[in-house]
């Protein structure tokens, strides 16, 4: 049974299993310091084009979530995130297990904007409720949305305004820079926002985020909360090499551009069999709806999550496709779904 759950069920791309292996017995540094992670870090102050920048690898996206937001906010102090975020649904609540509150926000399309974020400041507006501090967003979102270059300045400009830090997660930030029509780079992530993580673990490394943090107030002694945190590998050369693979080139990127193209070629193949979808998802991340009884027999054939009922008939699902998804897959599941219809 072929598998659109998620984009990291596979292993890793061959070149950084190459490099490992490559590099296996050579001594290094530990905790960050080593040869590998060091040339990362100098390839993403370019690409910022910024030396000030910080760059720190974390093992997962969760873990850099808990880590980062608890070391920029003080105990009263709140975050903002859509309804839909990760750290509000899918994070066992690592968030407020480290005593903060998430102010969560309905959205239309899982993105935040000044107009929705206004009321919540407005309402918490004295010292007997939490203070809000952080705005939370994902790029892609947990609906396969994209912030364009526009929505995150003007984010951005609202959160200065305001005193408050923006903070992206970018657990699959190669997908939204990489969508068709995308004015998105690396450095407006890094320009507009005061930290963000660059996914690795859904973009073809075996795991890993590399967090980078541009807010000068947000990197003070940032090295001890990450080893307070459990998060400073003894062996960090192993994510360096990872990280280091995928941006000597154009890898990352292309890997994204290939999983985007596999999404977007199953939504089309969809559309044309005359599918309906939830949400218009222009990333690797696509949400059909589907009859009950057609879904439960795809079910019978594919890994996907159920996602949202519609009605006592119909349900949207998730389907995600990854760096490593195949043509074949796309045109099997396509066939499959016309075959049901009937």
């Amino acid at each position: 049974m072929y598998s659109f759950k998620n984009d990291y069920s596979e292993g890793a791309h061959p070149r950084i299993l190459e490099a490992l292996v490559k590099n296996n017995d050579n001594q290094e540094e530990g905790y960050g310091l080593d040869r590998h992670t060091l040339a990362f870090e100098k390839i993403i102050k370019g690409m910022c084009g910024s030396p000030d920048c910080e760059v720190h690898l974390i093992p997962g996206g969760t873990q850099t979530n808990q880590l980062a937001i608890s070391s920029f906010l003080r105990p009263h102090e709140a975050c903002i995130a859509a309804e839909t975020g990760h750290i509000s649904t899918h994070e066992a609540g690592a968030i407020e297990a480290t005593g903060t509150k998430i102010l969560m926000v309905k959205t239309e399309n899982g993105k935040l904007t000044p107009s929705l974020i206004e009321p919540v400041l407005v309402e918490h507006h004295f010292e007997h409720m939490v203070k809000p501090k952080l705005v939370y967003i994902s790029n892609t979102t947990e609906v396969g949305t994209v912030y364009s270059r526009e929505e995150l300045r003007a984010l951005n400009k609202f959160c200065a305004e305001k005193g408050l830090y923006l903070y992206a997660d970018g657990a699959r930030l190669g997908s939204a820079i990489t969508v068709a029509n995308s004015d998105l780079t690396l450095k407006d992530m890094y320009d507009l926002t005061d930290a963000f993580f660059i996914g690795g673990t859904k973009n073809g490394a075996l795991f890993g985020e590399a967090l980078v943090l541009r807010n000068h107030e947000l990197k003070e002694e940032f090295r001890y909360l990450i080893k307070q945190r459990g998060a400073l590998l003894a062996k960090g050369w192993i994510t360096g090499i990872q990280f280091l693979e995928l941006f000597k080139d154009n890898l990352y990127f292309d890997l994204a551009v290939h999983a985007n193209r596999m999404a977007q070629n199953l939504a089309m193949g969809l559309k044309d069999a005359g599918c309906d979808f939830y949400i218009d998802s222009p990333s690797n991340q696509i949400f059909p709806v589907m009859e009950k009884r057609v879904m439960e027999k795809m079910l019978e054939l594919y890994h996907f999550y159920p996602w949202s009922r519609i009605d006592k008939d119909r349900s949207a699902i998730r389907l995600i496709t990854s760096w490593a998804s195949t043509e074949e897959a796309v045109a099997d599941f396509i066939a499959s779904y016309k075959s049901f219809l009937c």
